[in-house]
């Protein structure tokens, strides 16, 4: 049987308690039977894969790749994943580059099958860090489980920090946080924008975002997110205000205001 997570409360007061825990919690998840049979046989096999086909055709190992980039849901989709990583990330029109998740590229670039890609199966340092990162996810959907926006938080200490130092433009950045959907949905909830606002044009979003952030934390680049405490303080926003979306038939105004100071 896999452990299961501990997570005491959910808001501020049990992601508190998770990060004090988490490297403890990860061990004895990572450590159960199954996941060191997975992660073995992937490490064990992957250095064999030559094509996407190979790649598709093997669950075992599908699950692992897909599960490092968050998206295990396609795994049942073989013929979509093998034109993913078939078409590669080079050409503008390669499947990847016109899907508005971004996940789909880096799972694309991450074993370079596409014309012109170097294979990466064979690179066990490459293949070792994609094993590792599924335990991670997998981790965070066991999480997930027991609490969502647990879930959203960590992927975001993962991946905010990383989006925030790379060398694209502030725009840019933007536009590949509104292709990442954890991201997405933590910013607009800590934001609090209205479900309905993702049916914008993408550049009036992309206003929009950046307007809601300044009024939040006084800068409109996420490059402030380089920033371990920055990160924290959005992730408080975000559990704050999920908090409040749940309780809200059932709490006073008095105690949302506390709820809103606490985040502060």
């Amino acid at each position: 049987m896999t452990f299961q997570p501990v997570i005491p409360g959910g808001g501020i007061v049990g992601w508190r308690f998770l990060q004090r825990t988490y490297e403890g919690q990860f061990q004895i998840y990572s450590s159960s039977l199954v996941n060191e049979r997975e992660t073995k046989y992937f490490l064990e096999e992957i250095g064999k894969v030559l094509s996407a086909e190979q790649l598709v055709s093997d669950r075992r190992l599908l699950q692992v790749a897909l599960g490092a980039f968050g998206l295990e849901g396609d795994l049942d989709n073989r013929f979509f994943i093998q034109k993913i990583l078939e078409d590669g990330t080079q050409a503008d029109d390669a499947l990847s580059n016109r899907l508005a998740d971004k996940r789909y590229r880096e799972f694309s670039d991450a074993f370079g099958f596409g014309p012109g890609a170097v294979r990466k199966t064979a690179l066990v340092s490459n293949m070792e860090e994609i094993a590792q990162t599924n335990l991670t996810a997998r981790f965070e959907i066991a999480v997930g489980d027991s609490d969502e926006t647990m879930r959203i938080s960590l992927f975001a200490q993962r991946e905010l920090s990383d989006l925030a130092n790379s060398a694209s433009s502030a725009d840019t950045k933007w536009f590949d946080l509104m292709g990442l959907p954890p991201l997405r949905s933590m910013m607009e909830t800590a934001l609090g924008l209205p479900s309905s606002f993702a049916k914008l044009d993408i550049d009036k979003q992309l206003t929009e975002f950046k307007d809601r952030l300044f009024q939040l934390t006084g800068s409109d680049d996420l490059a402030q997110f380089s920033n371990p405490d920055s990160v924290e303080k959005l992730t408080d926003t975000y559990l704050a205000r999920s908090q409040i979306a749940q309780l809200q038939n059932t709490i006073s105004p008095a105690q949302t205001a506390l709820i809103l100071l606490g985040a502060a």
